[in-house]
């Protein structure tokens, strides 16, 4: 299911956000478990197969910022930004080689789809996966993407294009 990037629909509760930044050992454990799934689901299509690190440093940063964090309605949008800019970071250190070029594209639905999709992501920059799940697959705006990668608007702009077009180039 595409998210709206409004985040209607993952609500925390206030209380249990509170109990966390005052340091309750059981708070921060279930909202730890809360979230792990939405840092996943994140992390997964920027830092690909880094993804599980990239997940576990996320929520390190989290648990060790969650004082930070003022208004407990924001939570998903302070783990979102939190989880881009980890995602990006962990994939920067990998110096991997590109995957083989495609050589047959699949007919919509057909189930190796989602898995050459996934290999073309693989190799884009992890700014350009960055971009494309902020911005398509999370729903956000480019505004609300430069806010979250702290970049200025224009700069997400020219990049969202670039990634858009290189997609479609090794998509081919």
């Amino acid at each position: 299911m595409r998210s709206t990037g409004d985040d209607r629909g993952r609500e925390v509760d206030p209380a249990l956000v509170r109990r966390a930044q005052r340091g309750d050992a059981l708070a921060i454990d279930e909202l730890l478990r809360i979230l792990d799934p939405y840092v996943g689901r994140l992390c997964a299509p920027i830092a690909l197969q880094d993804a599980a690190d990239a997940a576990q440093e996320s929520m390190i940063v989290i648990f060790r910022s969650i004082g930070q964090l003022r208004e407990p309605a924001a939570l998903f949008g302070w783990v979102r930004t939190i989880c881009t800019r980890e995602a990006v970071r962990v994939a920067r250190r990998r110096t991997g080689t590109l995957a083989a070029e495609l050589s047959d594209l699949p007919a919509p639905g057909d189930p190796q789809l989602r898995t050459d999709i996934l290999d073309v992501l693989r190799r884009l920059s992890p700014e350009h996966r960055a971009m494309l799940v902020l911005r398509d697959l999370e729903g956000l705006d480019e505004k609300a993407v430069a806010g979250i990668l702290d970049l200025p608007l224009g700069t997400v702009r020219s990049r969202l294009s670039r990634a858009r077009s290189a997609f479609r180039d090794r998509w081919r």
